[in-house]
C-alpha cells in the first residue's frame, strides 16, 4: 500500500509541475488586469452584443469577469446589479459553458488541442445557448432575489498590493490544484494495480460507446465531470501516457468536458441567484452529448471514406 501511495504520490507531483506551470502565470496575469482599465475597455466594447442576447448593458460585466477568471467572480458580479430571473438565467448558462478560459484552456490544451479551439468551442456554445433561451423562454421577466449571498470586492491600495494580492491568488489557485490532484492520483494509482479500474470502465462502457468512444476513457470522464475540466485533463494527460487512450478518443473526452464540466458544483453555486438548477444542468448534459455523439459519427464517416478511398486505389493499382 504505502509503495501504490508513493507512486501516486510521484505521478501526483509532476501533473501539478505541468499545470502549474500553466495555472500560476496566467492566473497572475489575469488578477492583475482586472485591476487595470484593461476589462472596463473589454465590457464597452461587448455592451452591444447584450442586446442580441436579451440582456441589458450591465451584463457585460460578470460575463467578461466569469470569462477572465471564474464562476465565483462571476456570481459576484451578477449580484452587484438588478437583473431579471431570465436575465440571470442566460447568463448562468453562458457561464456555465464559458467561464474561466484562460486557465482552464490552457490547461486542457496540454493534451495536444489547441488553446484557441478549445476557447472557441465554448464561446459558441455559450453564445448560441444564450440567443436560443433568449428567443425560446417568454417568461422570467421578474426581480431575480439573490438570497444570502454577497459580493465582497477587495479594496488594493498601489501597485504592490495588486502585486502580492495576484501572488497570492495564483498561489492559492495552484495549492487549490495540488490538493485535488495528488490525493486523485493516489486513488487512481491504487484502482489501477488493484484492478478496479477495469472494472469501472467496463461499467461504463454503454455510456463511452453511446459517445463514440472505448471504455478506457471512462475515469477520464467521470473526474471531469465531477471536479472539473482542468483536473480532468490533467487525468486525461497521465491516460493517454499509461491506459492507452487513443488521440481520437482523447479529443472526443475533451469535447465533452468542454461542454459539460464539474456539473454538480458549477450547478449548485447558482442555487442562490433563484434560478430553475435543473433546467440548466440538464441543458448543460443534452448539449454535451448531442455535441459529442455528433463529431464522433463525422469522424467515424470520415475514417469509413478515407479506409474506402484507400481500398479502391489499391485496388485500381492491382488491376493495373
Amino acid at each position: 500500500m504505502n509503495g501504490i501511495a508513493y507512486r501516486g504520490l510521484q505521478q501526483g507531483l509532476r501533473l501539478i509541475w505541468t499545470l502549474g506551470k500553466v495555472i500560476f502565470p496566467i492566473t497572475l496575469i489575469v488578477t492583475i488586469l482586472n485591476y487595470t482599465p484593461v476589462l472596463p475597455w473589454v465590457i464597452k466594447q461587448l455592451s452591444p452584443l447584450m442586446n442580441i442576447l436579451g440582456l441589458s448593458g450591465e451584463a457585460a460585466v460578470p460575463l467578461v469577469i466569469g470569462n477572465a477568471l471564474n464562476l465565483y467572480a462571476g456570481i459576484a458580479a451578477i449580484i452587484s446589479f438588478d437583473f431579471t430571473v431570465k436575465e440571470v438565467f442566460i447568463l448562468a448558462i453562458m457561464l456555465s459553458f464559458s467561464h474561466n478560459l484562460f486557465v482552464e484552456s490552457a490547461v486542457a490544451s496540454k493534451v495536444g488541442v489547441s488553446w484557441w479551439l478549445i476557447s472557441g468551442i465554448r464561446i459558441v456554445i455559450a453564445l448560441v445557448a444564450g440567443i436560443l433561451i433568449n428567443l425560446i423562454w417568454n417568461g422570467g421577466s421578474e426581480q431575480a432575489q439573490y438570497g444570502f449571498i454577497s459580493s465582497n470586492e477587495v479594496v488594493l491600495n498601489g501597485w504592490g498590493e495588486i502585486a502580492l494580492h495576484a501572488i497570492q491568488t495564483a498561489v492559492v489557485a495552484v495549492g487549490q490544484l495540488a490538493l485535488i490532484v495528488i490525493p486523485l492520483m493516489i486513488m487512481m494509482q491504487y484502482l489501477r494495480e488493484k484492478g478496479w479500474m477495469t472494472t469501472f470502465s467496463n461499467k461504463l462502457e454503454p455510456f463511452t460507446k453511446l459517445l463514440g468512444m472505448n471504455k478506457n476513457t471512462s475515469m477520464t470522464l467521470v473526474a471531469g465531470l465531477t471536479i472539473g475540466l482542468a483536473y480532468g485533463a490533467g487525468l486525461m494527460i497521465q491516460a493517454v501516457k499509461e491506459d492507452g487512450v487513443s488521440r481520437r478518443d482523447m479529443y472526443l473526452a475533451l469535447l465533452f468536458l468542454v461542454s459539460c464540466h464539474a456539473v454538480v458544483e458549477d450547478t449548485l453555486i447558482f442555487i442562490p441567484l433563484g434560478i430553475p438548477v435543473w433546467p440548466l444542468l440538464l441543458i448543460r448534459l443534452t448539449t454535451a452529448i448531442l455535441l459529442t455523439m455528433t463529431i464522433a459519427y463525422i469522424l467515424k464517416r470520415h475514417d469509413y471514406r478515407k479506409r474506402k478511398d484507400t481500398h479502391h486505389e489499391q485496388h485500381s493499382y492491382n488491376t493495373i
